[in-house]
């Protein structure tokens, strides 16, 4: 059996989280993806992009609402000098005027789901995953090689981030992830990920994860497995029977 499982290290730094996970299987890769389905995609996350405006109420991204939470959340926990919250990354990218453009069908789904909910969205092929799938505070020196990178990247000590036997999968949370595991045109199976640490923003995040699971199904004919929320009650769950 292989699980997800969010580790006692993580609740204790944040006890009220709550972590979205939806498994889907027999996802159809980029190639095989109707034109108009794909071009239905691009339209989804544009349309995103003007979304997210609604989140942007000031011009100093530190001081919009859905970065602040996530500014407050990274300081509990050892960082990269410079790593932010992939939200806060997204958001600060429609601020100065360049949208988040497409990258390939399953990565486009997740970010258009981001900036729609300004929510942290995250996808990672299952089939690379060694092991359980952890969420937790690392000794460090966890394997890592960042997509786009030739050089390893290893965790450092107190760093929380989520990892497998054989490293880290994405760093400093929801920062940055490996070349490992990131979903690529050819993945068939996935782990998607929303976070939310505000408790008030649950019932966005249950929309948020019904619409994601919905789009996965009608544009990629991808099977949800399961979908569940992880709480400190409920820390883990099987991917894998």
């Amino acid at each position: 059996m292989q699980k997800f499982i969010a580790e006692d290290s993580f609740w204790e730094l944040f006890p009220d989280a709550a972590i979205g996970i939806i498994v889907a299987h027999d996802m159809k890769g980029a190639s095989d993806v109707d034109p108009s389905d794909a071009e239905s995609i691009r339209r989804l996350l544009s349309e995103a992009n003007e979304q997210a405006n609604q989140y942007l109420t000031s011009n100093v991204i530190s001081e919009n609402k859905m970065v602040k939470v996530w500014r407050e959340a990274y300081s509990k926990f050892k960082t990269k000098k410079g790593a932010r919250c992939s939200i806060e990354n997204l958001l600060k990218r429609v601020l100065k005027g360049n949208p988040v453009g497409s990258i390939t069908p399953s990565v486009d789904i997740y970010n258009a789901i981001s900036l729609k909910y300004a929510l942290p969205v995250g996808g990672e092929d299952i089939d690379t995953v060694e092991g359980d799938f952890r969420l937790g505070v690392t000794d460090g020196g966890d394997a890592f090689l960042p997509i786009g990178e030739d050089e390893e990247d290893p965790t450092l000590a107190g760093e929380l981030c989520y990892r497998d036997d054989a490293g880290a999968i994405c760093r400093c949370w929801n920062w940055r992830d490996g070349q490992r595991s990131a979903l690529s045109d050819d993945s068939k199976n996935a782990i998607l990920v929303i976070e939310c640490v505000d408790p008030e923003r649950i019932g966005v995040l249950n929309e948020a994860l019904d619409e994601f699971a919905e789009l996965m199904g009608r544009y990629l004919g991808a099977t949800i497995v399961s979908r569940t929320i992880v709480t400190r009650d409920n820390p883990e769950f099987a991917i894998v029977e």
